[in-house]
């Protein structure tokens, strides 16, 4: 019984160092101390657009379509149109990856100049 319980309790403990080892826990770069000019703010309007244009571009190639609800059965999505007709939560979306790419350059000691 003492040889099973041992032998339970080293799978056991085998079990919880492998789910330590491969628990997925995110680890963006630390951006908290750069801030974005104000010149660079008209680039990130615009980056967030293109970034909505791309996206939209690919689900369109893909067979989605506008749709006032998504639904991934008939590829219908809310979010497929024009930019500034999108509610501002998903503009907000776009420009904070907009954002956090910037950022995540200056961090890594690069520069960002305008040509």
């Amino acid at each position: 019984m003492a040889a099973k319980l041992a032998s339970l309790l080293k799978t056991v403990s085998q079990g919880i160092e492998w789910l330590r080892d491969h628990i997925y826990e995110p680890e963006p770069i630390d951006t908290s101390k750069v801030e974005i000019s104000e010149e660079l703010l008209g680039f990130v309007e615009r980056r967030a657009k293109n970034n909505h244009d791309l996206w939209a571009k690919r689900r369109i190639t893909e067979g989605w379509k506008y749709g006032p609800v998504r639904n991934e059965e008939t590829k219908q999505n809310p979010d497929i149109r024009f930019y500034n007709e999108l509610p501002e939560s998903e503009k907000e979306y776009d420009r904070e990856s907009v954002s956090q790419t910037l950022k995540a350059i200056v961090t890594m000691v690069y520069q960002i100049v305008k040509a």
